[in-house]
């Protein structure tokens, strides 16, 4: 028989770590769902906030097996027979800035032939090494790449997805088992959302009668980005994440990232 002490410890821990944002989940013994949005204190390092998470946080308090960390930050696509681990901080830093506390990560998208490469802070790495359960960490759109990508077989039209979260869009479509675009944009309004969607949109030459534009997450002035869209591109959709994952309790959580629902229903 396993006790409460011992099932703690065959849990998973996994902790987002967005731009001024830490979500900390786990399972129960009944396999629900439990989410803790922790108050990130914005005068202190994200990894001090991860270090008095770890002091405070009730879900921290428990035991766990292992941890998954989901780094929300900008990420850098390379095709797989282009990456070599050697390089990638090189390669990173000709993309982004670079700054001499960040240490550079990769997560290989086998289905993609893909390699994200993204930065975390050392410090912040560091604390995760020495006082979480066997880490590992990856890029957070991981699960949403995978699940959008799948999805994307349905239908023969071609597909343009935008999902939004943390004031950002991450837009991004796929040829067959490559990705065909993906970027990260800077979003406060519909407005500016609409022209960098239509841009892309141009840019790939999709077909505004036929073609789709499906759009998820925190979407700002939604029915006005929708109604907007429509005016251009005849096939838009909104992603309903309870409708789609079959209306799953993690669905209903109030605050979880899309990200998050979809590495619970449909994993990594």
């Amino acid at each position: 028989m396993v006790t409460n002490e011992q099932s703690n410890t065959l849990r998973r821990l996994v902790a987002r770590v967005g731009k001024g944002s830490l979500i900390f989940t786990t399972t129960d013994d009944q396999g629900q769902v439990m989410m803790e949005q922790y108050p990130v204190n914005s005068s202190i390092t994200m990894a001090a906030n991860l270090r008095e998470a770890l002091r405070t946080s009730s879900i921290l308090s428990d035991r766990y097996q292992r941890t998954l960390v989901m780094v929300d930050s900008p990420v850098l696509m390379v095709p797989t027979d282009l990456f070599h681990e050697e390089e990638k901080a090189e390669l990173y830093f000709h993309a982004y800035t670079r700054k001499d506390q960040q240490a550079i990560m990769h997560t290989v998208l086998p289905d993609l032939n893909s390699v994200a490469l993204f930065a975390i802070d050392k410090d912040l790495l560091a604390v995760i090494n020495d006082r979480m359960s066997l880490p590992s960490v990856i890029a957070a759109m991981t699960p949403v790449w995978h699940h959008l990508h799948q999805r994307s077989y349905t239908g023969i039209h071609q597909k343009l997805y935008g999902y939004f979260h943390d004031h950002h869009m991450e837009v991004f479509g796929f040829s067959k088992n490559r990705f065909k675009f993906c970027n990260t944009y800077i979003v406060n309004n519909s407005n500016n959302a609409l022209y960098y969607l239509l841009s892309v949109w141009k840019q790939l030459g999709l077909e505004p009668e036929h073609d789709e534009l499906h759009l998820v997450g925190d979407i700002p002035d939604e029915e006005a980005l929708l109604n907007e869209a429509r005016q251009f591109i005849k096939r838009v959709f909104f992603i309903n994440p309870s409708g789609e994952f079959n209306r799953a309790p993690v669905t209903q959580i109030a605050g979880m990232p899309y990200d998050l629902m979809t590495l619970y229903v449909k994993g990594r």
